[in-house]
């Protein structure tokens, strides 16, 4: 096994519904292993006896930073991590900070036309106590924040390495995903 220090790691960030799941599942085949921020917030909703909703899950990842510090998911993430891998969620810069400091890290930011997104998390339909577009919007500009022990997206957004805009079938996503490999 590679030492940690060597390993590649992929974060992945971007907007709600842009098709992050997909990239990791996508990257999972590519023989990444996958590790997701908010699969750790839902642990910890789970331990609470919280429900599994995307209201609770911001409201205790930013409990989380607040209390231990903006990077806290990230050295949870990092603790787990054995060989080459993806993280998935990355939303404060702070995460995406530790993880540069500690191995090759490199930060993709997967986005799509807010409507298109709208329509996935729809069909989805879990976790979301959203009816409209939008509300759709307004939970959105929540994870903008500038607040430090906060999701900060739009900050995570500008610190990507690269960005992948998935507009069109799974077809091409999957091909833009493997120029970027």
């Amino acid at each position: 096994m590679a030492t940690k220090k060597k390993l590649r790691i992929i974060g992945l960030t971007g907007t709600n519904g842009a098709g992050k799941g997909e990239a990791a599942a996508f990257f999972h085949q590519k023989s990444y292993e996958i590790y997701s921020l908010s699969d750790i917030l839902r642990e910890e909703l789970v331990k609470r006896g919280l429900p599994l909703s995307r209201d609770n899950l911001i409201k205790t990842g930013n409990e989380l930073r607040q209390k231990f510090g903006a990077d806290i998911l990230a050295k949870k993430a990092w603790a787990r991590i054995k060989s080459k891998a993806v993280v998935d969620s990355i939303r404060n810069p702070s995460e995406v900070e530790f993880f540069r400091k500690k191995t090759s890290f490199v930060l993709l930011a997967i986005d799509a036309p807010v409507d298109l997104r709208f329509k996935r998390i729809m069909r989805r339909g879990r976790l979301e106590s959203i009816k409209n577009l939008e509300e759709f919007i307004a939970k959105e500009a929540e994870e903008m924040s500038s607040n430090p022990s906060q999701q900060q997206l739009q900050a995570c957004l500008a610190l990507a390495d690269y960005t992948i805009i998935n507009d069109g079938t799974l077809s091409e996503f999957h091909q833009k995903l493997e120029k970027f490999l």
